[in-house]
């Protein structure tokens, strides 16, 4: 039997934050040596063409290695590669959940019941997406991508919790869902989960979503920005603020000009950098609730409380962004390293969403009991939408500062 997350043992916790630390850290250090055996190939290919990239060497030796869990990832991102698909802006996390269950409701739970660590996943993969948040990247927008990031994170995440609590959502949820609607979708509601210990089943509602969501957001915001003749910099940074995947932004931006996808994804980038002071601000919230256990809470409790792999996330994120050139800063920083670390931290989400779908019925996510949290996912991002619009006006208009250069 499978242990709830209140149920797990606060040393156990500390040794699988620690864990997650150390692997993140070995597999940070290999990559960037060049010392693996192999790498996450990618998975883009058409239906025409067929889905051959699962039969790559490097695949199968994937497989191999982990099973059947690796084996549920892997169909996952080929499911999200084939090029319609990702036209549509579907992602990976959706088809792990969805293969997840699948293999659940056939039985495969209790057959790989070893390999779901979910929580070790989640975190693993937190620490090397640590590694991808390069500083320096802001600079390209200049301070203009900081402060509407900051606008949009700290206004929209207050504004989705105080809805969730009128709707009557569970503070767990509503963690997630603001971290979700206010920073970068899934990978903020995953690091909100690791930090507040959350249901895992409550992570996939709120992940399915913002997957749903985003979809009709990612094709009719642009057919909004063209009709209205919107500047190109103000579409994309209100893309890059409000679409909550990566995908989905350059897809948008795609659509109005080369300039609008590059300021989006830079702003998107600059939201992305804000998850560890996010993190840290939600473990210090959460442990001064105090959640029932009577305990004073002091610098001490707040410790015992605080997500030790969060520590990892921003170590990875403050040596790749300023490690000097004696240690290899420069590579460091390249971005051909920095895709192969995003792809080994997909691998890692991908696995953490299978688990959670082997562990989950359907029943359990889209049941009776969360249309208060469907309705302020809903509310908050509508919100997200607006604000982020008179912030995008204000700062990449050029009627107030000046405008960034991209090259």
């Amino acid at each position: 039997m499978t242990m709830t997350t209140d149920e797990v043992p606060g040393r156990f916790r500390l040794r699988e934050d620690w864990t997650a630390v150390a692997l993140g850290a070995v597999l940070l250090v290999l990559i960037a040596g060049g010392w693996l055996v192999f790498q996450p190939p990618g998975f883009k290919w058409t239906m025409a063409g067929g889905p051959g990239v699962m039969f790559k060497p490097g695949v199968l030796q994937a497989m191999g290695y982990a099973g059947g869990v690796v084996v549920l990832a892997y169909g996952a991102q080929m499911l999200a590669g084939e090029a319609t698909v990702k036209g549509w802006g579907l992602e990976y996390v959706l088809f792990a959940l969805v293969l997840g269950m699948i293999g659940g409701a056939l039985g495969l739970g209790k057959l790989l019941a070893g390999a779901i660590r979910t929580e070790l996943y989640i975190k693993t993969g937190l620490v090397l997406f640590g590694a991808t948040i390069v500083f320096p990247e802001l600079l390209k927008a200049g301070a203009l991508g900081l402060v509407q990031a900051l606008g949009v994170v700290a206004v929209v995440w207050y504004v989705a919790l105080w809805l969730s609590r009128r709707l009557k959502v569970d503070d767990e949820s509503a963690a997630m869902l603001a971290s979700a609607v206010s920073i970068c979708g899934v990978s903020a509601a995953i690091a909100a989960c690791g930090v507040i210990q959350g249901d895992r089943r409550k992570l996939s509602l709120i992940t399915s979503l913002v997957m749903l969501v985003a979809m009709p957001m990612m094709v009719v915001m642009p057919w909004i920005a063209k009709w209205t003749g919107m500047p190109e910099l103000v579409a994309g940074a209100w893309f890059g603020g409000t679409l909550d995947t990566s995908g989905s932004v350059a897809a948008a931006g795609a659509q109005v000009s080369k300039a609008a996808e590059k300021i989006g994804i830079i702003v998107k980038f600059s939201q992305n950098v804000l998850i560890g002071v996010a993190a840290l601000f939600i473990s210090v919230w959460w442990a001064s609730r105090g959640k029932g256990e009577g305990r004073k809470v002091t610098a001490m409790v707040i410790w015992e409380r605080f997500p030790k792999f969060v520590l990892g996330f921003m170590g990875a994120s403050l040596i790749f962004s300023f490690a000097p050139e004696w240690l290899g800063g420069e590579a460091l920083r390249a971005e051909p390293l920095r895709k192969t670390i995003e792809s080994w931290r997909t691998l890692w989400f991908a696995m953490a969403f299978v688990s959670i779908g082997l562990e989950t019925r359907p029943g359990e996510i889209f049941g009776k009991g969360n249309g208060g949290t469907a309705a302020a996912f809903i509310g908050a991002q509508a919100f997200n939408v607006v604000w982020t619009l008179v912030l995008a006006w204000v700062l990449f208009s050029g009627r107030f500062f000046a405008l960034p250069v991209l090259k």
